[in-house]
């Protein structure tokens, strides 16, 4: 099924500022939290579906690519949300300052549904690479492998950090859940807040002893081969996004994701417009003049071309589905063929001499609105 507009979800209008998209995503959070409609699977999809909203439009960047490409701007195919399959625990976890600050944290069972499972740990850092694209692959879409050096978990220890088993012991601060509990006045009266523990940072667990090679923060730097996907008619300067390909979380958080940014290599013939090419084609005076045939390249392969005769300079000509696919829709731009009437920068005796009679032809300068029948006609007398 189609995702709506994600400022339609919201409720608000594409001029709208970071308070107003907050305060809207606040009132339907609130509303379609699972705590407040528990085993309600329809308020449970619209909770998950104003988070996605929020999540791009709370982001000046991403907002800005999904003005500008709508949901495939940032898909995990075009630009990189963790929307796409995001969890609950993702949502509370990215999120759960909404419910905090105003008070609610608690009201909703501190911010997080009570049937869910508390996701201990950090998670790990974003990392982001460029990946560039010939026009090409950027035609047809293409996989691409890449060597990524980022941190992963430690096979000493599998991400705990501790030397062994015995080294690991239950935190006394928080007694093993992660977080703690605390009182707030607000305008509804006392209510409860959770946050995570200072002592374990979440963990519910506390080290006594280090692992030898991770030196206690259970992950370690190695080198992955990642495969990325990329779509058909990406631009420069789209994101995407590989959920969970990122640097691994820390205490068993979950991993970060891998940001591709997307860079064009320039092409030997052609130029990009959008999901249009762009071809220069130089002609000389007597082609333009007398019509000919010529041989341009496209992205996929070389085609003849009529040029009929009096082509003037200036003139585009028209490869219709010849351009690029448009990463949003099944529409394939064109191939345009500017056209241009070469002056030589050097000429020889025979070739000056030539050119002199030309230029003493009458009628040889063009004249707005006048025919040029005559010319060619009074011409042919220069060359018999």
């Amino acid at each position: 099924m189609a995702k709506r507009d994600f400022y339609e979800v919201l409720g608000v209008g594409k001029d709208s500022d970071a308070a107003t998209i907050k305060k809207a995503y606040r009132k339907l959070a609130i509303k379609y939290h699972p705590d407040k409609n528990p085993d309600d699977k329809q308020a449970e999809e619209k909770f998950k579906e104003a988070a996605e909203a929020y999540e791009v439009l709370s982001d000046p960047d991403k907002k800005a690519r999904y003005d500008r490409f709508g949901h495939a701007g940032v898909s995990n195919g075009g630009g990189g949300f963790r929307g796409e399959g995001m969890t609950m625990d993702d949502i509370f976890q990215q999120f759960g300052d909404i419910f905090g600050d105003s008070g609610f944290g608690s009201f909703f069972g501190g911010g997080r549904s009570s049937s869910t499972s508390r996701s201990r740990g950090q998670r790990g850092s974003n990392l982001r690479i460029k990946v560039a694209l010939t026009l090409e692959e950027i035609a047809s879409g293409v996989n691409k492998k890449i060597k990524v050096r980022k941190q992963v978990v430690c096979d000493v220890c599998n991400g705990s950090g501790a030397k062994d088993s015995g080294s690991v012991n239950t935190c006394g601060t928080c007694r093993g859940s992660g977080y703690v509990r605390q009182i707030k006045n607000t305008f509804l009266g006392q209510m409860q807040t959770t946050t995570t523990c200072p002592t374990c940072g979440g963990s519910g667990q506390v080290i006594t002893a280090n692992c030898s090679k991770c030196k206690g923060d259970g992950r370690v730097y190695d080198e992955e081969t990642i495969e990325i996907e990329i779509p058909a008619g990406v631009e420069e300067g789209m994101q995407l996004s590989l959920r969970g390909k990122g640097n691994a979380g820390l205490r068993g958080g979950p991993s970060g994701d891998l940001l591709i940014s997307v860079e064009e290599k320039n092409h030997q013939y052609l130029q990009r417009d959008g999901i249009n090419l762009i071809y220069e084609l130089y002609l000389n005076f007597a082609d333009a003049a007398l019509g000919t045939s010529v041989e341009v390249p496209t992205i996929e392969s070389k085609v003849k071309i009529k040029v009929p005769p009096g082509t003037q300079s200036g003139k585009i000509f028209r490869l219709k589905g010849k351009g690029l696919p448009s990463v949003q829709s099944y529409n394939k731009g064109d191939q345009l063929i500017h056209v241009n009437v070469w002056t030589p920068k050097k000429l020889n005796n025979d070739e000056r001499a030539i050119l002199e009679k030309l230029r003493g032809m009458p009628n040889f300068t063009p004249k707005p609105g006048k025919s040029d029948k005559g010319f060619f006609e009074r011409m042919k007398d220069y060359f018999r």
